[in-house]
């Protein structure tokens, strides 16, 4: 194995980087992302610039051209503005939502039902998914970066499946969102949405989907995965914990209309919560000056990502799926709205 190199049960083969090495790929990418407007200034601290790089196994110039689309992206969609009311119909049957419970490493639980499912509009559900991603990031604590999610396969159907949405949703979570996910669990997943899985294998970078676990019911290991994970009291008892309340979309609507406020206030402050700009290395000045944000404007956005070869990891149990799993918890059909 080469020097600077390790293999990882998670990650496979990945660069080995000193604190000092990391600090300085991490100023390097914010040289050449240059000056950024004041509301996107947040998302180019160091823990920002870090996950992006870690994405893209340190290299610099992907991780720059990663972070450029990603700073593009922020300012025309605008994710820190969605509100619940814009998205409400979409949550109505509880197909996702934070749950109130964290796991044992304090990061926020996403729950993702995909037969619950409400809508055909590509457009809404990604919508719906981004408040969701939002949401999480916004309730993460100060020593955490990450969230799980959960996903329950009670009554999952064909119908649930559209490779559409799964594209889609893969694109947000991995170019937008990069290491953000920390695990997710499939619970019960039937056998016939096996095939589905090798059919999204493309859209799916190894990161992703070595972050995923399929988990069952009927065996003997899941009590004890579930358990290590999760406060057994607090967990949902359709994932075999003793929490038998169930969804309750009025008492969630309060808890999102709380938060929205909360989000209001960051913004109008022009800052990040400490949790969700996590400065885990020294943070630079950031200069507030708006610039173009053209991904195109940088010499190193000529070199097109290839998130395969660029991470040159290997799947293990957990296996590819990641988002095959998310997209069918926003799904509908394949004759969904164009985005």
């Amino acid at each position: 194995m080469s020097a600077g190199m390790k293999k990882s049960p998670s990650n496979g083969s990945e660069n080995i980087l000193t604190s000092e090495e990391q600090q300085a790929k991490i100023s390097e990418v914010r040289k050449l992302i240059g000056t950024v407007p004041d509301k996107l200034s947040a998302y180019c601290s160091d823990a920002s610039i870090a996950r992006h790089l870690r994405a893209r196994n340190w290299n610099v110039k992907k991780a720059t051209k990663m972070l450029k689309d990603t700073l593009k992206w922020r300012s025309e969609y605008k994710p820190e503005e969605i509100r619940w009311e814009e998205v409400a119909r979409e949550a109505e049957t509880g197909k996702i939502y934070r749950s109130n419970y964290m796991d044992k490493h304090g990061r926020p639980v996403l729950v993702m039902r995909p037969s619950c499912q409400n809508s055909k509009s590509t457009k809404g559900q990604i919508r719906y998914l981004v408040y969701c991603l939002e949401n999480a990031i916004l309730n993460l604590p100060p020593d955490q970066e990450q969230m799980v999610w959960l996903i329950d396969f009670q009554g999952f159907n064909l119908s649930h499946i559209s490779v559409k949405v799964t594209r889609e949703t893969a694109h947000v979570l991995q170019d937008h969102y990069p290491e953000r996910l920390g695990l997710a669990i499939l619970y019960n997943p039937p056998k016939f949405f096996e095939p589905f899985y090798t059919l999204v294998k493309p859209f799916l970078e190894p990161k992703t989907y070595n972050k995923v676990k399929f988990v069952y019911a009927e065996d003997l290991n899941t009590k004890k995965i579930m358990e290590d994970l999760f406060d057994i009291e607090k967990l949902e008892a359709a994932f075999g914990g003793n929490d038998t309340a169930g969804f309750d979309i009025n008492k969630y609507a309060e808890r999102m209309k709380e938060d929205d406020k909360k989000r209001s206030t960051i913004c109008t402050s022009g800052s990040l919560p400490l949790a969700a700009s996590q400065p885990v290395l020294t943070s630079a000045a950031l200069s507030l000056d708006p610039v173009k944000l053209d991904s195109n404007s940088d010499a190193s956005d000529n070199e097109k990502t290839d998130s395969s070869s660029s991470h040159g990891i290997e799947p293990e149990i957990i296996s590819d799926h990641n988002m095959a799993v998310a997209a069918s918890t926003t799904k509908a059909a394949d004759d969904v709205d164009q985005v």
